[in-house]
């Protein structure tokens, strides 16, 4: 008897449960709230772009970051500077090792000084012929060697001054300075280390005036025409709305170029082309640092608002 009922109510059972949990996986679970609220907007009608912070110049080039290298290849001996340094323009940042320099600066100062000397030797001996009272005494071939050993003897000392100043220049070289004022941004360098000429992937220390920072703004070509010169715009740090900073503006960079800063989007072009916008800000006690990425909103008139009416003639045979 209770086997006749039994199957049908475990039967019954386990649709119950089947539709039970039907039910739980086709309920819709409530949106995550985001780690961070989205930037907005000051404007009601604006253009966007992403901004780079970077150090600020007196030129509008691609990057005012100044990655710091060396003339002259050669082992560190010493730095002068660590991250974060402010330094004025001609301080020392580091130096390369000057011992075998320092030996040719030895042997170039002996060199002068035998120059010298046999240049007052070839003197004194014209000297001496030309206060003969009689031209007898030395005949004509003997009196021009004589003059002709004053000319060698200064040719010389002319080439050993130069050769000396060649190696007390290099030395110098070997003494890298800052270019101008600023701060040390990287520090990819250390005592005893060698250091490479050239343009290098990791560069040996990145430099830039940080007092008044610069902001890179990509705006899509498509509202690049939007932008105006002088237009106010806002920049806000990603992560926190909150912490948002006017920028006055520079100027532009009026190149198009491919976008180089990809978000990974699904919707977004490798063909991207963007135009650069250049702002500046004053940091002050803000969290923001050189190499942020933050979220910036130019003022700009509506697209519906804007007509360009333009008449392009073309003449032929």
């Amino acid at each position: 008897m209770i086997r006749k009922y039994l199957i049908p109510i475990l039967a019954v059972a386990g649709i119950g449960c089947g539709i039970l949990m039907v039910a739980r996986g086709n309920k819709t679970n409530p949106p995550a709230p985001p780690v961070a609220q989205p930037s907005r907007s000051p404007y009601p009608t604006f253009v966007a772009g992403e901004g780079m912070v970077e150090a600020s110049s007196e030129h509008l080039a691609s990057s005012q970051n100044i990655a710091i290298g060396t003339q002259v290849a050669g082992l560190v001996s010493k730095i002068y500077v660590q991250v974060g340094s402010h330094v004025k323009s001609g301080d020392p940042l580091f130096s390369i090792d000057d011992r075998a320099t320092l030996a040719q600066l030895a042997q170039q100062q002996a060199a002068v000084q035998v120059a010298e000397a046999t240049l007052e030797q070839a003197t004194n001996q014209f000297a001496l012929a030309e206060d003969l009272t009689d031209r007898r005494a030395l005949s004509r071939q003997q009196f021009l060697n004589l003059r002709d050993a004053v000319t060698l003897a200064q040719a010389g000392l002319a080439q050993a001054r130069a050769n000396l100043q060649a190696v007390e220049i290099n030395l110098k070289l070997l003494t890298v300075r800052a270019p101008s004022d600023g701060e040390v941004l990287q520090l990819n360098i250390h005592e005893g280390e060698y250091a490479q000429t050239g343009v290098l992937a990791t560069p040996l220390i990145v430099f830039g005036n940080t007092d008044l920072l610069w902001m890179l703004v990509d705006v899509d070509e498509e509202d690049a025409w939007r932008v105006k010169a002088g237009a106010p715009a806002m920049a806000f740090l990603r992560g926190n709305r909150n912490i948002k900073v006017p920028l006055t503006f520079v100027g532009f960079q009026p190149d198009v170029i491919p976008k180089t800063s990809l978000t990974g989007g699904t919707t977004e072009r490798v063909d991207t082309r963007v135009l650069d916008v250049v702002y500046s800000f004053h940091r002050e006690d803000l969290p923001i640092y050189v190499g942020n990425l933050m979220d910036v909103f130019i003022e700009a008139p509506a697209a519906s608002d804007t007509t360009t009416n333009s008449t392009v003639a073309f003449t032929g045979n």
